[in-house]
């Protein structure tokens, strides 16, 4: 008995010997758990008899029972080291064999996944092209092509236009006139423009010719600088659910019954303005009708309630003159000259001051503040667009400035002039009394699109990128996705009239040139970002984490790596940092949880212990000898 009882003793110790010789041993080893033995006496039993010898028959190891408990975190210089701060483990890849473990020395391989030392690749949730996480899990791997670019489709401008700055030099004329009713169209007339030199300049007006042909015949003309609308009203009487309404041929049929909280007006109000009849907008008459503005100054085909016959619109022009000019109205066979007092711009036209100086982006004295920002083409062309404000007189109590765009030193307005030139970008701000942006040519939503821009080089040639879409050939906002053209969007909504000084508060684009992979950015939940050249950053994906019920009953295979077992159940598999899984620390590493102070004083114990069982069986031995010796 007492042999067996020593050898037991000699097996446990050994046992423990070899348990802690394995803790020290691996005391530097990242992301270790150490482990220890546990040990259970043996006594005699029998079926359904615990036997009646008190005496015990050793002892046996129980179990060697892992040690799961959080490693100190250190860092390191690699950003794609990772240490797991709390519960969880990385799953990898074995080629198959799902492996899971606490060591996150992590690097790229030539494929460009994410793998441990022993080439296990690191799993975790995909993302899309467009860096959007999805719930899709797989190897993790890093995409080292270039990032293609992408052109510009819209360009936040929040400004702040300083109140008190005052009109630029005033001195000439502006006229504005009014055109008559679509159904009373405007009579032939020659516009005659005198000249401080001397000379004149007649401008043939055909009969039946529209306010925005008119302004175009005027912008020709040196000097004078015109813009168009046509104004519409639709009672409230003709706006009923069920009806339709027809708008420059777009028929909007409204609901039967309207949704809750909206009349049958707002309805239609928002629905045109979230149409893409970009130059037609609506805002309400105050009295439950609409009020529709073509802000380019065509006439508008309206039809509601089955018929047009009492609709009325109205066009007016507004010109603008340099310098000492005039402008004078006649009928083709009346001989009077400019000069004559009696001269005036259509019906109803009148006159007032204006600044005499007109808009050069050259010339410093003619706008009142400008600001420039960079956009990308479709090959990633960097261009500068340049938006100038010029403050305009005060008219109907309400507040306005002139914004002029160039690209490149280039106008890019829409529609071209006559030689197929973009012509000169010009949009009017209206402003509220408490300096809140109002419209923008009439239209409520505060953008503008900029539909004639051809890239070109430094050269002054197109250079190869994609070109404008014009209004003419179905030019629409929003810009489509993916894009076809190079049009954009301005978005002004959030620019303010405050009397403070002219300020940029924000100025943001989504185009960015093509970027080479610059270097890499773990999160605290895993997210691997991409860094790239260009100063742009994209999500590549996101560290999966795995948790068990018994992460004791996971066995140990090798290479600091653990496999599920029955008796540790399924993993549970989540990102960092949510429900009972830890967070990721990158460019650290989780050190071997390993006291090795107290695995040397186990070393003395386990070691006493082994002497001291070694020493029941030498006793054991002398007693049999004793008894061996009897004669």
């Amino acid at each position: 008995m007492a042999f067996n009882t020593g050898l037991s003793g000699l097996r446990a110790s050994s046992v423990d010997l070899d348990v802690t010789g394995n803790n020290i041993a691996n005391a530097s080893t990242v992301g270790f758990k150490g482990s220890k033995v546990q040990f259970g006496d043996l006594y005699a039993n029998g079926f359904l008899s615990s036997g009646t010898n008190p005496i015990g028959d050793g002892v046996r190891v129980q179990d060697v029972k892992q040690n799961f408990g959080q490693g100190n975190i250190s860092f390191t210089d690699n950003g794609l080291d990772m240490a797991i701060n709390g519960d969880g483990f990385f799953v990898l890849n074995n080629g198959g064999e799902t492996r899971y473990s606490r060591a996150g020395q992590f690097g790229v391989d030539q494929d460009g996944f994410i793998t441990n030392n022993q080439s296990m690749r690191v799993q975790g949730f995909q993302a899309d092209g467009d860096g959007n996480l999805s719930g899709v899990r797989g190897d993790l791997q890093i995409d080292t092509d270039n990032l293609a670019p992408r052109r510009t489709t819209n360009l936040e401008s929040e400004l702040n236009l300083d109140s008190r700055q005052g009109v630029l030099e005033v001195s000439g004329t502006k006229v504005q006139g009014v055109q008559p009713a679509a159904d009373d169209p405007i009579d032939a007339q020659i516009l005659a423009i005198a000249y401080p030199d001397g000379s004149n300049r007649d401008v043939s007006i055909a009969a039946g010719t529209e306010a925005s042909q008119v302004a175009e015949l005027l912008n020709q003309e040196e000097g004078v600088s015109a813009s168009a609308r046509t104004v519409s009203e639709i009672p409230q009487a003709g706006i009923v659910a069920g009806g339709t309404v027809t708008v420059q041929g777009t028929n909007f049929d409204i609901p039967d019954p309207i949704p809750a909280g909206e009349s049958p007006a707002e309805w239609l109000q928002r629905a045109v303005n979230d149409s893409p009849l970009n130059s037609v907008s609506a805002t309400s008459n105050g009295a439950g009708g609409l009020v529709l503005t073509e802000s380019r100054g065509s006439n508008l085909a309206l039809a509601y309630n089955g018929s047009v016959g009492t609709i009325v619109q109205t066009g007016s022009i507004n010109v603008t003159l340099d310098r000492d000019l005039t402008l004078g109205s006649r009928d083709p066979a009346d001989p009077v000259t400019a000069s004559d007092p009696d001269y005036g711009l259509l019906a109803g036209a009148s006159e007032t001051p204006f600044r005499s100086n007109v808009f050069d982006p050259n010339d410093q004295r003619t706008y009142n503040h400008a600001t420039s920002s960079t956009i990308y083409d479709s090959l990633g062309n960097s261009h500068e667009i340049t938006q100038y404000f010029v403050k305009e007189p005060v008219s109907g109590g309400e507040s306005a400035w002139a914004m002029y765009v160039q690209i490149d030193g280039q106008d890019v307005g829409d529609p071209p002039g006559p030689g197929g030139e973009p012509s000169q970008a010009r949009y009017e701000l209206q402003f509220t009394p408490d300096g809140v942006l109002e419209s923008i040519d009439g239209d409520p939503r505060g953008s503008v699109l900029i539909s004639n821009w051809a890239p070109l080089d430094q050269n002054g040639d197109p250079n190869g990128a994609a070109g404008p879409r014009l209004l003419s050939e179905g030019a629409t906002t929003p810009i489509p996705d993916p894009p076809n053209s190079s049009n954009f969007v301005i978005n002004l909504g959030e620019t303010t009239q405050f009397g403070s000084a002219f300020g940029v508060n924000d100025q943001r684009q989504n185009g960015f040139t093509t970027g080479r992979l610059s270097g890499l950015d773990v999160s605290d939940t895993g997210i691997v970002f991409a860094r790239y050249t260009n100063g742009q950053s994209q999500t590549l994906g996101q560290v999966a984490l795995a948790t068990f019920n018994n992460s004791d009953g996971l066995a140990p295979v090798g290479e600091t790596t653990w496999v599920e077992t029955f008796e540790s159940g399924q993993p549970v598999v989540g990102k960092p940092d949510t429900g009972t899984l830890g967070s990721i620390k990158a460019s650290s590493l989780e050190e071997s949880n390993v006291d090795l102070s107290a695995e040397l004083v186990n070393l003395i114990i386990a070691q006493r212990n082994y002497q001291a069982n070694a020493k029941t069986i030498e006793t054991s031995n002398s007693v049999t000898q004793t008894i061996i010796n009897l004669r």
